[in-house]
């Protein structure tokens, strides 16, 4: 859990700040990375994921594209906290978070600002938002397996 209290307010401030100032929106100008187009028939999201994914490691993640203010918020948290994790660890993150939005028990020590879509369940519309860049790498990690 974040180190400070998860308010109403400070969770629109999370939302707001990463979805005005995201820190990882943008095309790589390096090599290496593997891109997926993710899309919504719901909403105006419609972005290529990249991720860099080299020696076990979560090397980069960046987004590019348009969103909402939910998915891109939620989608800029999810590269902030999967860079530098194996992939199991970035797995597990994603996964806590999942179940975190369909209000199942979680661990939300690995979650830190994710935990401001924990109220996300009760707008239904804007889950498929909260989740896209989630599912997308998650999706990208498994085909790494392969």
């Amino acid at each position: 859990m974040p180190t400070f209290e998860l308010t109403p307010q400070i969770m629109r401030e999370i939302i707001m700040d990463h979805y005005a100032n995201p820190r990882h929106f943008g095309v790589p100008s390096d090599e290496g990375y593997e891109k997926v187009h993710a899309s919504s028939t719901n909403c105006i999201d419609d972005f290529d994921m990249y991720l860099l994914y080299k020696d076990g490691v979560v090397k980069d993640a960046m987004f590019e594209g348009v969103a909402c203010t939910i998915s891109k918020a939620s989608t800029d948290i999810l590269c902030d906290l999967v860079i530098g994790k194996s992939k199991k660890e970035a797995e597990h993150i994603i996964q806590e978070y999942l179940k975190m939005i369909r209000e199942e028990p979680y661990d939300g020590e690995v979650l830190d600002e994710a935990m401001a879509f924990m109220n996300t369940s009760k707008q239904a519309g804007r889950i498929h938002c909260a989740t896209m860049g989630w599912t997308t790498v998650l999706d990208m990690l498994h085909k790494e397996e392969e």
